[in-house]
């Protein structure tokens, strides 16, 4: 059952976010299932034929704004007081450490998409006209 699974992940990492999630977290899952999971078949197809440069401006828009997302994420797992919340959240630094490397995957894989589409010189090549 998802839900055990749900509660297991939240107890064993302690992440109240995804049992109590905050409100600009629940915008954040909203931006998910309506801007980025769209985006995951078409970026499988332009990734998987290749030749598809037309896919570079839409990643660097999903990437900055995952990665931006993330930040506010990750932020709030380093700083948040959570002896607040419903539900048990990280309380030593080593917790806290924990729950960050379980997000830091979604920070960085949208940074290497970034990163590919403004410096792989098969991304960003300008094209050149020709003069009359």
């Amino acid at each position: 059952k998802l839900t055990e699974l749900l509660q297991w992940y939240a107890a064993t990492f302690r992440d109240p976010m995804m049992l109590q999630p905050p409100e600009w977290f629940k915008a954040f899952i909203y931006c998910e299932a309506f801007l980025q999971m769209p985006f995951f078949p078409i970026a499988v197809y332009a990734f998987l034929k290749g030749g598809c440069k037309w896919i570079r401006t839409p990643a660097i828009i999903y990437s900055t704004h995952v990665a931006t997302t993330l930040f506010a994420i990750l932020a709030h797992i380093l700083f948040h007081d959570f002896s607040k919340s419903e539900h048990l959240g990280p309380q030593t630094q080593r917790e806290r450490l924990i729950l960050l490397s379980i997000y830091m995957p979604y920070l960085l894989i949208p940074l290497l998409i970034l990163f590919t589409m403004l410096y792989n010189p098969y991304y960003n090549h300008v094209e050149k006209r020709k003069r009359k």
